[in-house]
């Protein structure tokens, strides 16, 4: 079965493209980005509405609106896409990043070329979510990749020039490991005698990867993905890449981009490698392990609101990591759950810290005080994003991480919960940390005078905000429906210890 309705998710990104290039003004520049990702939101909720009948009428069919052009016959490239509910989750999470990032980047300088720049970022992260062809996902890959550097170079701060490029070459060197096991992959993709593919369905159907070759291609995948996820100790490019970059470009890259390296590690080298999963998962769980609390404890010592929720971010996407590579169900359906609240609340954190640092222009905690009586709302949306980030029951944290450690207990052997109790006590650190920004930033006394003039959000910082929160509570009172929406995908991971 095969449906256009997918290729949407490229073609309205490269229309927005045109028509911010055409664009004259500020307000037709604004409405194309608006209006560009209210249409692939839309899209996306409709797609998710749709599934579920499919699904409900198909539970045997591993993708939906599965469909493939030849581009290069030769060595049997296509652009396949098709989608499952893993997939859905993750377009419309983008597209509310997109609107929302949109709206926190209403008064950005040069905001022809930086939307341009955006779009192109987004054209590759929606690429690589729908695409099934391994060869057309690293090219998806690659585009959402190559745009970072210049948003965060040219309309980044700080020591930006410094934080672009590290960042550019940490993911590119993870590029080169990711190609080269892509490329082994394709080359033992099939019996011999039968041609070769780079289409994931048929890799797995064909069954065809040895044995030895999965121990070698799978640490090559997984750590290939895990750089773009913060993994330790491939990790010190997520600080400074985010302390650096503009707002709205925060928001996707924590919220999104580094979901594609969760997403890359279960649907390539989980999905494709069962075998050597199963064997070699300790390994990449100690360093996992290592991310979250690493990542927990280096937050508790910052002074710059963007370091913290940078060095939080790593322990959060270590928390994925670690939950995927427990290779169950129960903890793999947390670890989409975490990445759904993770790139939610890091976006409102995210938003929230750039218009705070619009008004105040310090993002130290030490220069700020008593904000919570100068900017009540600004100060509100804080304290919940806070609560979420340390799992507060009714939020979406409580439940992704709650059903991630659920599912990981699960194992018996002390290996496993010996690191299980480690990550778990990141739930601690996270409180020490986001209760200390707390009470430094948003209560005591005013630090500067000057403070006590500042204004509150504005309407389109207001709506960006509660769009945000709307959905973080979304997850945390209803979490079943978004489980039961993951649950139907593992299924077809039938090589693992499901």
């Amino acid at each position: 079965m095969f449906s256009n309705i997918l290729i949407y998710f490229v073609v309205i990104p490269l229309v927005m493209l045109l028509g911010l290039f055409l664009c004259r003004d500020i307000k037709q520049i604004r409405a194309v980005a608006v209006t560009g990702s209210v249409a692939l939101t839309a899209l996306s909720v409709w797609l998710l509405i749709d599934f579920l009948g499919l699904r409900a009428a198909n539970p045997d069919v591993p993708m939906f609106y599965t469909g493939s052009w030849s581009w290069f016959a030769p060595l049997n490239i296509h652009l396949a896409v098709g989608v499952d509910g893993i997939s859905i989750a993750m377009l419309i999470l983008t597209g509310v990043i997109m609107i929302t990032g949109s709206f926190a980047s209403w008064e950005i300088p040069q905001p022809k070329e930086f939307f341009l720049w955006l779009v192109l970022l987004a054209t590759g992260v929606y690429g690589f979510f729908i695409s099934i062809d391994l060869f057309t996902m690293f090219m998806f890959y690659e585009v959402a990749l190559i745009p970072m550097y210049l948003l965060i170079g040219v309309w980044g701060s700080g020591n930006k020039n410094y934080s672009a490029m590290k960042l550019t070459l940490m993911l590119m060197g993870g590029s080169a490991f990711l190609m080269l096991g892509l490329i082994g992959i394709y080359y033992h993709s099939a019996p011999a005698g039968q041609p070769l593919t780079w289409n994931i369905l048929e890799i797995v159907d064909n069954a065809a990867i040895p044995h030895g070759w999965q121990s070698f291609l799978f640490p090559m995948t997984f750590v290939g993905f895990g750089v773009l996820g913060a993994m330790f100790p491939f990790h010190t490019w997520s600080p400074d890449g985010h302390a650096s970059a503009p707002t709205a470009v925060s928001m996707l890259h924590a919220g999104v981009l580094m979901k594609l390296g969760g997403y890359g590690c279960f649907r390539v080298a989980i999905y494709l490698m069962p075998q050597a999963a199963n064997e070699l998962a300790w390994i990449f769980i100690i360093l996992t392990g290592i991310s979250v609390v690493y990542g927990a404890f280096s937050a508790c010592v910052q002074n710059d609101l963007k370091y913290i929720n940078a060095y939080s971010s790593v322990s959060h996407c270590g928390l994925v990591l670690f939950a995927i590579l427990m290779l169950n169900a129960t903890a793999m359906t947390g670890a989409i759950m975490q990445m759904l609240s993770h790139g939610l609340m890091t976006a409102l954190f995210f938003a929230l810290i750039g218009m705070i640092y619009g008004r105040t222009h310090t993002r130290d905690i030490r220069e700020m005080g008593g904000m919570m009586q100068i900017l009540p709302y600004l100060s509100v949306c804080y304290v919940i994003a806070g609560m979420a980030s340390l799992g507060l029951p009714g939020l979406s944290g409580f439940v992704a991480e709650m059903t991630i450690f659920v599912g990981s207990f699960q194992h018996t052997d002390m290996f496993h919960r010996v690191f299980v109790i480690v990550a778990c006590s990141s739930i601690v650190t996270t409180a020490v940390y986001i209760l200390r920004v707390v009470g430094k930033l948003l209560y005591g006394p005013v630090y500067d005078k000057h403070h006590m003039t500042l204004t509150d959000a504005k309407w389109w910082e207001r709506l960006s905000t509660a769009t945000l929160i709307v959905c973080v509570a979304g997850i945390g009172c209803f979490p079943n429906f978004f489980a039961d929406l993951i649950k139907s995908t593992w299924k077809f991971f039938g090589a693992l210890n499901m």
